[in-house]
């Protein structure tokens, strides 16, 4: 049971000055503001001035930094306003403990999976923007929420997409899924070019506004590469059943083909605010100020498949779904050292991937994970082996 005004829809958000926390706030403004909601928690990293208005305008219980460092000058920023305070890993999980219906959880990376899967194991909805939680921990997360009472609701837009057009009582008759891509910056791009690219380039999608590792995930398409291994987590597939396209416009989001060659497909303007809409409103829909789609407007929607040997991401991705195991949680945990030392400039674009790739290799015996522990200890043997060869 949610506690407070029973008017009123308790939330927490994991991650509130990140694109998606920025985007579920005016989301949240736009239907009713702290006159149909009551924030219990919102939580942040480095932006503690945002954090702080953040909390203030929408009367949020309590403000997290993930930073332990800046406890106090969170602290400060917050004085007078009776809204209290904490910090770091145990601040993060006390957020998403708190007693609230509905989780948004957009923290990126593995921080976010600890604290998703609290506010899981005690049955929140959980509107899941972390990819984390899925590609790492896999079906230990998916029993968690199941066993905790809660529903898993998508945000990614390619995941909301299937979500809303896959048909419940026809399931059985669900022969493939179709995750569309952009191609990012660097669709048309020569190797050669590509190998000399900076984070700067890279950070520049072509459709979508979205936060700095996200962005260079997309130019590399290990972004998609994530979403393939999700995918076969939240919606019950085998690997064989999920296929990637590359969709320029980024007007279809995604799509469901059936056993009778049907083929539905959820088409909009590209807007995270309709996603996550969509999650904190389901099963309603709600009304949404995005920009509708024009068809008579609409001249061209372009398709070509994925080129696996520019972006090796969605090979290494199918190699991780039919391992199993911890294979996803390898992947990840690579995949970000090596993200890590690219915008740093220590490492090279087409070398994440060449990163990535050994590291599987070196790992692939590792045993299945009984346990969260063993999903960090696979996470944390990656990191250190991709922070080597970085050297």
């Amino acid at each position: 049971m949610e506690s407070g005004d029973s008017t009123k829809r308790r939330l927490t958000i994991l991650g509130s000055t990140g694109s998606i926390g920025t985007n579920t706030l005016d989301v949240i403004d736009r239907l009713g503001g702290r006159d149909r909601f009551e924030v219990a928690a919102l939580t942040g990293n480095g932006n503690i001035p945002l954090l702080a208005e953040q909390a203030r305008r929408l009367g949020a219980e309590l403000a997290v930094t993930a930073d332990d460092n800046l406890y106090q000058d969170l602290k400060s920023a917050l004085a007078g306003s009776g809204i209290a305070v904490a910090a770091g890993r145990s601040g993060l999980t006390e957020a998403a403990e708190r007693d609230a219906g509905w989780v948004m959880a957009a923290i990126v990376g593995n921080a976010g999976l600890a604290p998703t899967l609290a506010a899981a194991r005690r049955g929140a909805d959980i509107a899941l923007a972390n990819k984390e939680c899925l590609v790492s921990a896999g079906s230990l997360f998916v029993d968690a929420v199941k066993t905790g009472g809660g529903r898993l609701l998508p945000v990614d837009s390619e995941h909301n997409a299937i979500f809303q057009v896959l048909e419940n009582d026809q399931r059985h008759a669900v022969e493939r899924i179709i995750l569309t891509a952009s191609g990012g910056p660097f669709r048309t791009k020569s190797l050669d070019e590509m190998r000399h690219v900076t984070a700067e380039t890279a950070r520049a999608h072509p459709n979508w506004s979205m936060g700095l590792k996200i962005s260079i995930d997309s130019a590399s398409m290990f972004n998609k590469a994530l979403e393939m291994i999700e995918a076969r987590h939240l919606f019950g597939l085998n690997p064989e059943q999920i296929e990637v396209i590359v969709h320029p416009q980024s007007v279809i989001h995604s799509m469901v083909g059936y056993s009778d060659g049907s083929v539905l497909a959820q088409l909009g303007c590209p807007d995270m605010r309709t996603a996550i809409g969509y999650a904190l409103s389901y099963p309603s829909r709600c009304d949404l100020p995005v920009e509708r789609l024009d068809f008579a407007k609409l001249s061209r929607l372009d398709f070509e498949a994925p080129d696996e040997v520019r972006f090796p991401a969605l090979r290494l991705a199918r190699r991780a779904m039919e391992a199993g195991g911890v294979q996803g949680a390898v992947l990840n945990g690579a995949k970000e050292t090596a993200l890590e030392a690219f915008i740093k400039g220590r490492t090279g674009f087409l070398a994440m991937a060449e990163i990535v790739e050994k590291v599987m290799d070196d790992l692939a015996d590792l045993p299945p994970a009984a346990t969260m522990d063993d999903v960090f200890a696979a996470d944390e043997k990656a990191r250190q082996m991709a922070a080597g060869l970085i050297g």
